[in-house]
């Protein structure tokens, strides 16, 4: 990228801005003054899919954390913050694990490639994919397979952040708090809710439910 194309974004940038302005006056001074979303979306980092934008949504109104594949591994401090800054600080109400079709992560995960440092942050979607290996195999589409491998993902992401002590804390404080599977196709712009939330410790296996804090 060359210095004229930084330009450019700089340009877009003021453009954006004034656009802003020129159909509300008050729309910096207001965002300075509020940040309450509702939402925690934990998503892709594909520049494919914009978290608020493709749910019509305006700064502000989502707090977002994408990395390689939304994945919520249980050591990554950077997501767990995330998280209890969304649940303990921002009290959103939902929290939206977001995968989608054609993810580059998921292909990669399933190849037998060297794709050098990064396959130690696939090796996540690798045990998902070998727990569910001969269901995946079994179809005949590789499109297909990649598809499945997703979705299944992100019904795996959504028990890993249900299992957090952040999340179960919240449950038993009796916040309302519920995690979301969605998947979204590049192909229409279309999201698809997976059926797979968590609003309840109740809804974990016993071996991950956190009943009482420490004393």
């Amino acid at each position: 990228m060359s210095d004229n194309d930084l330009d450019d974004l700089l340009k877009l940038n003021r453009s954006w801005a004034k656009s802003m302005v020129d159909a509300d006056e008050q729309f910096f001074t207001d965002l300075c003054d509020q940040q309450q979303p509702k939402y925690l979306w934990i998503g892709c980092s594909d520049s494919r899919v914009p978290a608020a934008e493709i749910v019509g949504l305006k700064p502000g109104e989502m707090f977002v954390h994408r990395n390689i594949a939304n994945v919520v591994p249980h050591s990554d401090l950077n997501c767990l913050a995330v998280i209890q800054y969304a649940v303990e600080v921002l009290d959103v109400e939902h929290i939206i694990v977001t995968g989608h079709y054609g993810c580059g992560g998921i292909n990669a995960a399933m190849e037998k490639k060297d794709h050098g440092q990064i396959d130690n942050w696939l090796a996540h979607i690798k045990d998902i994919y070998r727990l569910n290996y001969d269901r995946i195999t079994a179809l005949p589409d590789p499109e297909d397979r990649a598809n499945l491998l997703c979705e299944l993902n992100v019904s795996a992401q959504v028990r890993n952040v249900a299992k957090t002590s952040i999340v179960q804390n919240a449950w038993r404080e009796g916040k309302s708090l519920k995690v979301h599977g969605w998947v979204y196709s590049l192909k229409d712009g279309i999201l698809q809710d997976l059926k797979v939330g968590i609003g309840s410790a109740g809804q974990l296996h016993d071996a991950y439910r956190i009943t009482a804090e420490l004393e």
